[in-house]
């Protein structure tokens, strides 16, 4: 995992090495240094800098870039400046680096690489509209953005903001932090890196993993000859209805547990839909169950056929909202003793339910939303979701996960995805605009039930599910386009994804 610090923490830490002996400057310049090496330089060069030490990187930056020659300039916002960055500014000055102090006049067209060192991670709220009109002009300069720690304007921890810097590199400094990932990062950072500078984190609050290839890589059990279907987990999916059918949708869920690694895929559906199913699909088993013109009916001899043996199970696609899907949902919560993913109107038909149901439940349970479906779960507006998705989504795992002996496990969509137990929380940066289409969640659905049927940590099965989800995503993207791409297309792609992530041959 790669460590991923709140802003909190990344202040208290930086304060913690220097109070241990780093001297501040020192960690300013390693932070130059780190941006220096992270770039291919195109002069001539404007480092706009604040007031603060995002400011002195900036300055810090500018006495590397006048030694390997380059052609740089600074354009201050302010005279004022830290004590460690006013010891870098002084140190321009007496090298004779170009200094301006930005005014109307100013022209950033006039620069190939325009450094933002404005704004830094601390900082939240409004942007003023002298910082505006200084973040627009950079916006228009047309020339290579690189943004000093964060975007400037971005906040820090959500990634939310009215007005920033829209960078072609963002470069992190001693560890990412959430607003790198969350919200409108994705779309205001076209690419980013982190650089250590020798911070260690001093506390486990507001610390986070961002998921990685190794880690995927670590969390899939190699195959052996000596094995069978069994070995690897038998699955059952649970939905689909007239109105939300889906022939296809059920079979691209299927195709995606199975290319994600599931021994047996079993599809429940209701058995009018059988012969609409049929045709689409090949490998998996279908379990034709009670039905109205096309609706479930709750059967509870059907529903503990369906569930014997089975190691993970998927409920809630398409399944519709009724008395005999909310029966159905309650069956499982209380009889099934395996994993248990519920998505789309399996949440819509659990936020009804009194939460003790999960309390009582005797299997784990991996629970699934997008933003509105969170926010019926929990009561939250979505905006107080969106302005602090982390925290929103810890303090919904830790309630439900209080006083259980199974395990609960949030998996929260969005541009990144955060997943967490309500102790330990990770995000995944895999994803794409392209996977916005009809059909992605079932997909990811299909991808879960299968990890979750052969990964034992049940945390680490949810991050692989969502990582493989978004790597393959992204992969189609590359092939058809955001604009065309369609849920499919995510499944096409699992078996590449998968074969690069693992030793498997």
């Amino acid at each position: 995992m790669i460590t991923v610090l709140s802003v909190e923490n990344m202040r208290l830490s930086d304060v913690h090495t220097i109070e241990s002996g780093t001297p501040g400057a020192e960690l300013m310049m390693r932070a130059a240094e780190g941006i220096f090496a992270a770039v291919k330089w195109l002069d001539p060069v404007a480092i706009v800098c604040g007031s603060g030490n995002n400011a002195g990187d900036g300055y810090a930056l500018a006495l590397l870039l006048k030694k390997s020659g380059n052609r740089v300039t600074i354009i201050t916002l302010s005279d004022r400046a830290s004590a460690d960055g006013r010891l870098y500014l002084d140190k321009c000055i007496n090298e004779d680096i170009d200094i301006k102090r930005f005014d109307d006049d100013t022209d950033l067209r006039e620069y190939a690489t325009v450094v933002d060192c404005i704004l830094g991670t601390g900082f939240k709220g409004a942007v003023r509209e002298d910082i505006a009109t200084v973040i627009h002009r950079i916006n228009e300069s047309g020339a290579y953005v690189v943004s000093a720690d964060i975007n400037s304007g971005l906040d820090g921890d959500v990634g939310i903001t009215d007005t920033c810097v829209i960078s072609d590199m963002t470069v992190s400094i001693g560890s990412y932090k959430p607003g790198h990932f969350l919200n409108m990062a994705k779309d205001v950072m076209k690419s980013k890196v982190n650089v250590d500078i020798g911070i260690t984190p001093v506390s486990d609050e507001g610390l986070f993993g961002l998921v990685t290839d190794e880690d995927v890589r670590a969390a899939i059990p190699a195959r052996h000859n000596l094995s069978n279907k069994g070995t690897y987990g038998y699955t059952a999916l649970i939905g689909g209805s007239v109105r939300f059918s889906g022939a296809i949708r059920l079979a691209s869920m299927a195709s995606a547990a199975m290319r994600s690694g599931a021994g047996v895929v079993k599809i429940g559906l209701p058995k009018s839909l059988m012969h609409d199913v049929i045709p689409h699909i090949l490998e998996s088993t279908i379990f034709p169950m009670s039905d109205d013109d096309g609706e479930f009916v709750y059967n509870e001899d059907e529903l503990k056929d369906l569930i014997k043996n089975v190691k993970a199970v998927a409920f809630g696609m398409g399944i519709g909202v009724s008395d005999e899907t909310t029966k159905m949902l309650t069956f499982l919560l209380r009889e099934y003793t395996g994993r248990l993913i519920i998505d789309a109107d399996g949440l819509t038909i659990l936020s009804s339910l009194d939460r003790s149901i999960i309390g009582d439940a005797k299997c784990d349970i991996v629970l699934t939303p997008h933003i509105r479906e969170f926010s019926r779960l929990t009561g939250l507006s979505t905006d107080e979701i969106l302005n602090a998705p982390i925290g929103s989504a810890i303090d919904y795992a830790k309630e439900l996960s209080a006083g259980r002996s199974a395990d609960t496990v949030l998996l929260l969509k969005g541009p990144s995805t955060v997943i967490t137990d309500g102790t330990n929380t990770y995000i995944t940066d895999a994803g794409c605009p392209g996977m916005a289409t009809a059909g992605s969640g079932d997909v990811l659905s299909g991808i879960l039930s299968a990890t979750c049927s052969y990964i034992e940590d049940l945390s680490k099965a949810v991050c692989a599910g969502a990582y493989i989800n978004g790597r393959a995503g992204e992969a189609a993207q590359n092939q058809n386009g955001a604009v065309s791409m369609v849920a499919g297309d995510t499944v096409s792609h699992i078996a590449e994804v998968i074969k690069e992530l693992t030793s498997c041959p």
